[in-house]
Parts: structure tokens; C-alpha cells; sequence
């Protein structure tokens, strides 16, 4: 009975794993308001029915899969307490835990901000959308607030630098909207991205640099 029970419980979840692939697809090529449930339905093999069962709206699936991209998958792990964030805040080397924390930042953007531009514009339409945002947008930056945090406890801050205005400085730099800018506007690779996050956060955080 357990087997019969946890095979289903993975076909669940291969069911929403399947949903969410194909509307992000969906999303990300042709919009939040062009992309409707029942192309979402159609695209990965379910009734619209099914959608409704696993996510409640088309908004509901918006969001998983924001969470999905940013996550690297569907794992119910926050980002924070997944092992390359509690390695870069438990690094005894202020710029090695800079360093641990941009790239695996980098990994993020690189997924889940061509989705982000998909999140703005529909929050410019949707109340509970742009509600979510807010949310997702605080959420990002109480993650960065931890690894400051971290920085300050050992001493890794620059004098008279305090924890709440570095926090704003990693939030600013480390963004979607930032990435965006230079690897898409200007054809920063995003390695170069990396590495200009790194120089300019260290110079401006970082006691010594």
C-alpha cells in the first residue's frame, strides 16, 4: 500500500513538473495574458481540469514555476537554507562567502529572469500578481539580508558600513532588473556580470578591499 501511495504521489508530482515546464514555455515566449489555461493544458498532455486541480489559476502556475526557476527545481527547500546558501553563510572568509553567493545569484538570474519580465508586466495588470511580486520582491531581500548579516558577524563589513544599507547594496546590484540591463541590453556575458557584481560589492562592502 505504501508503494501503491507513493507512486502516485510521484505521478502527482511529475504531472505538475510537466504543467509547469510547458507553461513556461508558454509564458516566456508569448506572454502572461496571450497564454491561456487550456493551451497550458494542451501543451502538457492534461485537461484544463487537471491545471485547475494542481494550481487554481493561471497565476498559481505563474508562480510555481517563478519558485521552480529560482529554486533550480521543485524540491519544498527555502533558497536560503539550501547548501550553497548555508555554505556561503557559514564561510569564515568574507570574500570567499561573496563569492560562493554571486555565483550561485548568477545561476539564478540566468533561469529565472527572462520569467521575472513575464512576473512585472503581469503584476502591471493583476493586483494579486503585483501583491506577489511585493512578496517575492521581499523574500529577496531578506535572503540578501542573510548573507550581510553573516558579512557583519564576522567582521567582514567596512567600517562605519551598516548591515540595512549593505543589504540595499546587494538587493540593488544583484537583480533582475540589473542583470537584464547589462546581459541583455548591453551583451554582458554573464560571466562578466559575475564578475563585475563581485568587484563592485567588494569594494563597497567589504572591510580591506
Amino acid at each position: 500500500m505504501d508503494r501503491v501511495k507513493g507512486r502516485r504521489a510521484e505521478q502527482r508530482r511529475a504531472t505538475r513538473r510537466r504543467i509547469v515546464e510547458e507553461a513556461l514555455r508558454l509564458f516566456t515566449c508569448q506572454g502572461y495574458a496571450a497564454t491561456t489555461l487550456e493551451e497550458i493544458a494542451d501543451r502538457a498532455g492534461v485537461a484544463v481540469q487537471t491545471v485547475y486541480f494542481h494550481f487554481g489559476s493561471k497565476r498559481g502556475v505563474l508562480a510555481e514555476g517563478l519558485d521552480v526557476l529560482v529554486a533550480g527545481d521543485d524540491e519544498p527547500v527555502p533558497l536560503i537554507e539550501r547548501p550553497w546558501a548555508r555554505q556561503a553563510t557559514e564561510a569564515p572568509d568574507p570574500a570567499g562567502s561573496l563569492r560562493i553567493w554571486l555565483s550561485n545569484a548568477r545561476a539564478i538570474l540566468e533561469r529565472a529572469a527572462p520569467l521575472m519580465r513575464v512576473v512585472r508586466d503581469a503584476a502591471g495588470a493583476d493586483p494579486e500578481m503585483a501583491a506577489a511580486l511585493e512578496i517575492s520582491q521581499r523574500q529577496r531581500y531578506a535572503d540578501h539580508r542573510a548573507l550581510v548579516g553573516h558579512l557583519a558577524e564576522i567582521g567582514g563589513l567596512r567600517d562605519g558600513l551598516c548591515p540595512d544599507r549593505a543589504g540595499d547594496l546587494v538587493y540593488a546590484l544583484v537583480s533582475p532588473e540589473m542583470y537584464q540591463l547589462l546581459t541583455e541590453q548591453r551583451s554582458w556575458s554573464p560571466a562578466e556580470w559575475e564578475s563585475w557584481a563581485y568587484d563592485t560589492l567588494a569594494r563597497s562592502l567589504l572591510r580591506g578591499c
